[in-house]
């Protein structure tokens, strides 16, 4: 189901002929510590002690693999894949996604395959089931529900990028434990443990994990953490055991690798596109400093005053989680939008505000002067601007001038070119900076 958006351009004082400034193309430095070579690092990971003693011949081994946008994760599920199956095993995977994909076992098995994880490209099944089996309560009474394949199966490992959260902050946010109790919690766990709140997750997630630890034969977890580039930078092989104590010094190493935008305030921001592969906000609050859940974040992000989004990637596939953190947006993204799949989204977390609709203009040339125009406190011709192509990619991005002394002073930022125009088609979108 598709809303269509029609209607002609909305009035504003002074009409659409604004003079857009010039942009400048900017590089931001960021730790680019990597992976050189995932295949070596994932054997030596798996070939641990502690690590290869779980695995026996013949077991079968369900392998939870979510729907975030991780780079190289075809790779990492292969290789892991692979060395499961050279000590023995018969591992498959099962979709670990709470209520992604539309909240069905079919919608779920084709973000998978989406992502490059099928039975052909990784030699094994994909079993994807909404089924979920009550395991227990946490200390506090919070029912918990886990996967009825993976309790099923003699051992469970999960993939999971270890990052800051986008609706709360605790000592464990987005990793191995948050997999379990909400990924492989499915749709009905995931909108259980929900209903506590964001504001309580900094304990639910992990008392939810510590039931599925001691209640589920799970064997281990790959942590993965990315640099700012978003390139493997780290993997490890954690034991179920030390989930709990080790996330949170995984958490550490991820935020001091995170991205950011090296400005203390900014007036409009324009992002060419957000996305469920960006961020489960669509564009990661930890960027923007913006977050749906309304709870007192603290993120390390520039004062923004107006948001701009253009378009949904590809892979998200209709998915506009986050959308309603953009003040102005584009009828071409808004025409994008599969309502059913955002809207699942926005009811199993609960913060349904995250799937409001802002301004709708007509194309982006008027959804970027409407932005500048509905700005506070500021001289057009001073306006604070910057242009990104989503909040994983900033390394380059462009700036209006009136940033540009701003630039110079900053050690971790480099003026890379000379000032341009933005360039809009005929139908006045947006032709995107390199």
């Amino acid at each position: 189901m598709y809303l269509k958006v029609t209607g002609g351009s909305v009035p504003i004082d002074g009409g659409y002929d604004t003079l857009i400034p010039q942009f400048i193309k900017v590089r931001q430095v960021f730790d680019s510590t990597m992976i050189d070579d995932i295949q070596a690092k994932i054997r030596d990971e798996v070939q641990k002690k502690g690590i290869r003693v779980k695995i026996k011949p013949g077991m079968r081994i369900a392998v939870g693999v979510g729907s975030r946008g991780i780079a190289n994760l075809g790779l990492i599920v292969r290789c892991l894949i692979d060395e499961l199956q050279n000590l023995g095993a018969k591992p498959f995977i099962v979709p670990a996604m709470g209520s992604h994909g539309g909240a069905t076992a079919e919608g779920q098995a084709k973000y998978l395959k989406s992502h490059g994880i099928s039975q052909q490209s990784m030699g094994v099944p994909i079993h994807s089931s909404m089924d979920v089996i009550h395991i227990g309560n946490t200390s506090s009474g919070v029912p918990v529900l886990f996967d009825k394949i993976c309790c099923e199966s003699d051992l469970v490992i999960i993939v999971a990028r270890v990052k800051p959260h986008t609706d709360f902050k605790g000592p464990i946010e987005s990793g191995l434990c948050k997999m379990l109790a909400i990924g492989l919690g499915k749709h009905a766990g995931a909108s259980r443990l929900h209903k506590e709140g964001f504001e309580e997750f900094h304990h639910v997630i992990p008392e939810a994990a510590k039931v599925i630890l001691n209640k589920v034969p799970v064997a281990f977890g790959l942590a993965v953490i990315e640099n700012a580039y978003d390139q493997t930078a780290f993997i490890e092989a954690v034991e179920a055991s030390q989930f709990l104590e080790r996330e949170p010094i995984l958490l550490d190493i991820a935020k001091s690798r995170m991205p950011r935008l090296y400005f203390d305030d900014l007036d409009v921001l324009i992002v060419q596109e957000i996305g469920k592969n960006i961020s489960g906000a669509g564009m990661d609050p930890n960027i923007t400093g913006r977050s749906g859940s309304m709870v007192d974040q603290g993120f390390i992000a520039p004062t923004i005053q107006r948001i701009v989004a253009l378009n949904l990637t590809n892979e998200t596939h209709g998915n506009a989680s986050g959308i309603g953190l953009a003040d102005v947006t584009t009828k071409h993204l808004v025409n994008s939008i599969d309502f059913p799949v955002t809207y699942a989204n926005g009811i199993t977390s609960t913060v349904p505000s995250s799937c409001n609709i802002p301004l709708v203009m007509n194309n982006d040339k008027e959804a970027i002067v409407v932005a500048m125009k509905t700005c506070n406190r500021i001289r057009l011709e001073e306006i604070k601007m910057v242009w990104i192509r989503n909040t994983l990619s900033l390394e380059h991005i462009w700036v209006s001038e009136s940033l540009i002394p701003f630039v110079k002073s900053r050690t971790h930022c480099q003026v890379c070119g000379e000032p341009q125009f933005i360039k809009f088609s005929d139908q006045g979108h947006m032709i995107p900076f390199e």
